[in-house]
């Protein structure tokens, strides 16, 4: 797993290139975990999963953590261009309830 990242004005774009599965969702929680505090003035946090190829139920879990501390810190969150088979996933598990596809 990779992680992309660009600041654009008040929004923090992540791109995730990849699989997100067991192996792989603790480093890439910390790695975001990083991007978010080491950033400050941020309103919004943009997850861009055109380049994930794959996530499991894990993935679901690291982004409703994600989702929360970003709550809790007054930042929305959005998904972006997830592909067909990541995109069931996110319809399945209820995710774009809680943050929005743009």
């Amino acid at each position: 797993m990779k992680i992309k990242y660009n600041l654009d004005k008040n929004t923090l774009n992540i791109s995730l290139v990849g699989e997100l599965d067991e192996c792989s969702a603790s480093r890439t929680r910390d790695a975001i975990e990083s991007l978010i505090n080491g950033v400050s003035g941020i309103v919004k946090v943009v997850f861009d999963l055109s380049l994930l190829t794959f996530m499991d139920s894990t993935g679901i879990g690291m982004f409703i953590g994600r989702y929360k501390k970003l709550k809790s810190m007054g930042i929305s969150t959005f998904i972006k261009n997830p592909n067909d088979s990541v995109e069931k996933i996110l319809q399945i598990s209820g995710l774009y309830q809680i943050m929005p596809r743009v």
